[in-house]
């Protein structure tokens, strides 16, 4: 169950690990608060799953989840798309963030056609949901662009220095 606390009773959720560990504990906390709520994700995630963030970040809009990030240590990969939707977002200056493209890994044994079938699908798929990353964080679009682009490890204090965070002293 998301634990609350303080006066304002927000929900606090961890978002602990690859996305496929967190995943179905996220969805069924964030399914069992009023809709509107507000919830603060802790965030220590190398990514995984594009799925997996897409399915979280689907939930949180549809149930209207206002969210607050805290980057316990890592967010990076596909778990960045939580910490973008977020609305108040917040870093410590040892935080990393690491930007890239999607990756396709498949271990499963398919035919050459389903392979271009997936292929293609990949290649639409990644474009759109860079750009929905990209136009999440808003101010400094074309920032993140880059850093996507380039495959760049990023501090908490650039992504604070870049206004997408609050810098938070620890």
């Amino acid at each position: 169950m998301a634990k609350t606390s303080g006066s304002k009773k927000k929900a606090e959720i961890a978002l602990v690990g690859d996305v496929d560990d967190w995943e179905a504990e996220a969805i069924k906390q964030m399914l069992e608060l009023p809709p509107g709520s507000e919830v603060v994700y802790y965030i220590d995630s190398a990514g995984g799953s594009v799925y997996g963030a897409v399915a979280v970040f689907t939930l949180m809009r549809q149930r209207r989840l206002r969210g607050t990030a805290v980057v316990l240590g890592e967010c990076s990969s596909a778990a960045l798309l939580l910490f973008a939707a977020c609305e108040h977002r917040q870093v410590t200056r040892y935080s990393t963030l690491m930007f890239h493209r999607m990756r396709w890994q498949s271990e499963k044994r398919i035919i050459a056609e389903e392979a271009h079938l997936w292929a293609r699908h990949f290649d639409e798929l990644e474009k759109e949901l860079d750009e929905l990353q990209a136009r999440l964080f808003g101010v400094a679009y074309e920032q993140v662009r880059t850093w996507t682009n380039g495959s760049f490890y990023v501090t908490g204090a650039q992504i604070a220095e870049a206004g997408l965070a609050e810098l938070l002293a620890v």
